[in-house]
């Protein structure tokens, strides 16, 4: 990736013009997203595109660097922007939806962009489905079998690759279980203070204490009150039965 001077809200925008203007002549109209959008920018921070035609034989996705700056663009058409849209959505995810509903619209049909932003973020608002009870158990077993694993005796790299597994999934839990979005990456800790800053912090000083420290105890009283409001601990009686299609 490029490193570059952070860029303004601005400077984004009229760089994602260009692009557009360049190398997708024929697209409706665009979102401009991303952390430089949000003003939250970094010298390392990439331009996000959402880019809408009337009609692709397919949806692609592809990064760049546009004038020393790197750009990330999400190429669709209405049909395959709702699949991915829907496909978010229902895994309580919502990357696209939320650089549909944060970003700047650009391009020729604005008034189609309008309506696809305000369609977007009535979805978010309405918060995510609700876990089956086939995810939450999935997740209660995952979540059981790394904290067991952190009970025994670990070596340093050991306890580092468990709680690598454990964060995302017992995070998941966290913002799912709660009726929240859940996010990956940077996105992870920002959800988590957003839904609760005491939740934020305990996830942050437990992590800490074991990746920093190599002290499990954070982790795992964390984890299992978590766990309690959905059952608690899951391990006995677990069982998941594959589709009788898979096989050789």
């Amino acid at each position: 990736m490029s490193i570059h001077s952070s860029l303004s809200p601005s400077d984004a925008l009229t760089i994602a013009r260009a692009v557009v203007r360049e190398r997708y002549q024929a697209a409706s109209f665009a979102f401009v997203a991303g952390s430089i959008m949000r003003g939250q920018g970094t010298n390392l921070s990439d331009i996000d595109l959402v880019v809408v035609f009337d009609t692709l034989e397919a949806a692609h996705r592809e990064s760049f660097t546009f004038e020393g700056i790197p750009v990330e663009v999400f190429v669709h058409d209405p049909g395959t922007l709702a699949w991915f849209v829907n496909d978010d959505a229902a895994r309580g995810c919502p990357s696209i939806l939320n650089m549909i509903a944060e970003g700047q619209a650009i391009g020729e049909y604005l008034e189609h962009a309008a309506a696809l932003q305000k369609s977007v973020s009535a979805k978010l608002r309405a918060g995510p489905p609700t876990l089956t009870q086939a995810e939450m158990d999935a997740l209660r077993y995952e979540i059981t079998d790394a904290v067991d694993d952190l009970r025994g005796e670990r070596s340093a790299p050991e306890l580092l690759a468990i709680g690598a597994m454990l964060y995302p999934r017992l995070a998941e839990l966290a913002l799912r279980g709660r009726g929240r979005w859940s996010g990956v990456g940077k996105w992870t800790p920002r959800l988590l203070a957003e839904e609760d800053h005491t939740l934020g912090n305990r996830f942050d000083t437990a992590f800490r204490a074991l990746f920093a420290a190599s002290q499990p105890g954070p982790v795992i009283d964390l984890a299992e009150s978590e766990l309690t409001p959905h059952g608690g601990r899951l391990f006995e009686g677990d069982r998941r039965t594959a589709p009788p299609d898979w096989r050789a």
